[in-house]
């Protein structure tokens, strides 16, 4: 009896077929791209550096233990809270422009706060600063960054409202549209001058 041959199968097709496919998801397929926190590092200054005198009362203390809580000047507080608690500290404007041990207190013509004596003289003085745990969650981390950024967007769009009737982030918009603008860049710099973001992250403590 004579021994029947398989038939081969053409699988030129099917590589085809495949590649299409592989060319369609491609395209078609959209990435999340996490672009994170808009953050300059600082730089490294220079070896005759003599760093400023900086008063207690105009440093706002933020630390995050290894159990992802939140501890604000050394008081027990909730995430929500931090933004308002933030705010309240760089617009205080405490500051009188007198001379105290050789270094202006600054006065906040723009300021809206309370005006507290044993709170921050002004923003551009305004220093918060953040430490953390080893043991911290990266998301704890940035959802208090996040907070912090919120309260800084919050006061430049309210100086912007006031002073060209537009939202800070509208100005900023706007800019990147068209660098070429001089006169956007000029507002998006005078606000941002006004309420700067002064954030300084110290060396994280290590878990017991």
């Amino acid at each position: 009896m004579a021994r029947r041959e398989t038939p081969e199968i053409n699988a030129g097709s099917m590589a085809d077929i495949a590649f299409l496919l592989l060319i369609f998801f491609l395209v078609t397929t959209t990435m999340d791209v996490d672009s994170g926190i808009s953050k300059k590092l600082s730089e490294k200054p220079p070896k005759d550096y003599v760093p400023p005198i900086i008063k207690e009362r105009n440093i706002f203390e933020v630390n995050i233990n290894r159990n992802n809580e939140l501890l604000v000047e050394g008081e027990t507080m909730k995430i929500e809270e931090l933004k308002d608690a933030t705010l309240k500290f760089i617009d205080n404007g405490g500051g009188d422009g007198k001379i105290v041990d050789g270094v202006s207190t600054g006065k906040c013509d723009y300021c809206k706060g309370a005006r507290s004596t044993s709170s921050s003289d002004h923003p551009n003085k305004a220093i918060i600063s953040v430490q953390s745990d080893r043991g911290t969650e990266y998301g704890m981390y940035i959802k208090v960054q996040n907070e912090l950024l919120k309260a800084y967007t919050e006061l430049r769009n309210r100086l912007a409202i006031d002073t060209y009737n537009v939202s800070y982030d509208a100005l900023e918009k706007a800019y990147k549209d068209d660098r070429t603008d001089e006169k956007l860049k000029a507002k998006v710099d005078f606000v941002k001058t006004r309420y700067p973001q002064i954030i300084s992250d110290a060396e994280p403590t290590s878990a017991n």
